[in-house]
């Protein structure tokens, strides 16, 4: 289930190219997708590249989960050596069917197949260009321009540099997979914001947002694509291209803090052991006497762990997830929104009562979630409960492809953290700093922390600074 105060990842994307022959690519990409469902949980879908004829490809996308969308008969109607996938989260206003993706596109060369994570800040004057041009847009996304984009050099020049124009063109984060009738191409924005990775599986290769998904089809992680770096798969093997000199890289931070999974691995740094290292930091930073540490699952839990190592106190639980609740993203009303916290999130009362509780969590946004456990907590007879937060405070909206709300509605944006305190009803908030989460992040600065520090890797798209309801507002 979505949560609807966290900060949500656009979506996920996996590719695969297996010899020629072959016709289980799509088996390999609907388990990728599985794994990669933490990125998005609105719409999914799948693109092979032998269709039912000749200079078609096989393509099957539908709302809702990966498991619901694909059926035994769909997977085996999406033939082919190639296929690329794709799960989404949607932004307000973008959840329907012809959003969702791989988007496929024709061209007097073959057809194409793109997914796509992320979000360009040019994408005005682009599409103005291509529909002077003849170009007709069928969706509200980002990833249809780049797809117009491709397809137009396509023809003339080919994939790669088609691929290569494409990336001197758009300006932004994002990390694509563009598959043809004979090859697969993965790219990495010149800023490495969106992650994307590279697998083997025997004879076969794989493109994923993040190396987990690699694990799940039992491939063999190799390396994270290069930012600025296209990776062509075909019959001849494996090429790489750079199309700038030496980028900096500016992996977006919160995807260590929240959106991959903790058994991933992102840019050299494993994803669990940073959480874990970023309360042991934050036990540092903000210590507090009290009878355990618990988390407020399952985000919270590396960290958790971390606070209760670091400070020597017990780790125990104070609430129970159920992790079978529907998706609820969406809600008709606050009344529909605070019940389907009460569903998913229960204090344990007997290990609460009368208890001094540090509650460890990854972030706060809006607020609005953390007070309501906290209110929860205090009904169960918790004695104290003391809130620290394994990240910096939320205090700027991103423009990258994160769903973000209006930087008014960042509860970190205008208020100090005893404010902030007051109004979720803890006795005590601490935040990790931007120098503690630099730490965690094994001292490296190339990470974008402009959520944190409204420091940015690029300019926002036109006229969104202020006005931005969601900074991916456009994207995927």
């Amino acid at each position: 289930m979505t949560d609807p105060d966290k900060l949500h990842e656009e979506c996920g994307v996996f590719g695969a190219w297996f010899p020629p022959g072959e016709e289980s690519a799509s088996q390999a990409v609907y388990y990728g997708l599985v794994a990669l469902q933490h990125r998005g949980q609105e719409s999914a879908g799948i693109a092979g590249n032998r269709g039912p004829e000749a200079g078609q490809f096989a393509l099957h996308r539908g709302m809702g989960l990966v498991t619901e969308v694909f059926s035994d008969a769909a997977l085996r109607e999406i033939r082919g050596n190639i296929a690329v996938g794709h799960t989404r989260y949607s932004t307000a206003g973008g959840s329907s069917l012809e959003n969702a993706q791989p988007l496929t596109g024709h061209t007097k060369r073959g057809p194409l197949a793109l997914a796509h994570n992320g979000n360009l800040v040019n994408v005005e004057i682009l599409q103005e260009l291509l529909e002077e041009a003849g170009s007709v847009f069928r969706t509200d996304s980002d990833s249809e321009l780049i797809l117009n984009l491709i397809a137009r050099s396509a023809v003339k020049k080919g994939l790669t540099e088609a691929v290569w124009d494409a990336m001197q063109a758009v300006q932004g984060a994002y990390a694509f997979l563009v598959m043809s009738s004979d090859s697969l191409v993965g790219a990495r924005d010149r800023n490495g914001i969106r992650p994307l990775c590279l697998g083997r599986l025997g004879d076969a290769y794989i493109l994923a947002s993040e190396s987990c998904a690699i694990d799940a089809v039992e491939g063999e992680f190799i390396r994270d694509i290069e930012p600025g770096e296209i990776v062509v798969i075909d019959e001849k093997g494996l090429e790489s291209i750079h199309i700038t000199e030496r980028t900096k890289t500016q992996t977006c931070s919160f995807e260590h803090i929240y959106f991959a999974r903790p058994d991933s691995r992102i840019d050299g740094i494993d994803v669990y052991r940073m959480r874990k290292k970023s309360g042991k930091i934050l036990a540092r930073q903000a210590p507090a006497e009290v009878d355990y540490v618990a988390a407020v699952p399952d985000s919270g839990i590396p960290a958790a762990i971390g606070y209760s190592e670091e400070s020597g106190t017990p780790y125990g639980e104070a609430m129970i997830k159920n992790r079978y609740v529907g998706r609820s993203f969406i809600q008709p009303s606050d009344e529909a929104r605070r019940q389907t916290l009460q569903v998913k999130l229960n204090p344990i009362r007997a290990t609460i009562k009368g208890k001094k509780i540090v509650l460890v969590d990854d972030s706060i946004v809006r607020g609005h979630t953390m007070k309501k456990i906290v209110d929860r907590l205090r009904e169960a007879g918790a004695r104290e409960i003391h809130v620290r937060i394994a990240s910096p405070p939320v205090a700027y909206p991103c423009y990258f492809g994160i769903d973000t709300p209006y930087r008014e509605e960042l509860i970190s944006s205008e208020r100090e953290v005893e404010l902030v305190r007051e109004h979720i009803g803890a006795d005590s908030l601490a935040f990790l700093t931007i120098p503690g989460l630099t730490e965690a992040l094994d001292g490296r600065d190339d990470f974008c922390t402009g959520c944190f520090s409204g420091v940015y890797p690029m300019a926002a798209p036109k006229g969104q600074m202020k006005e931005t309801a969601r900074g991916a507002s456009r994207g995927v």
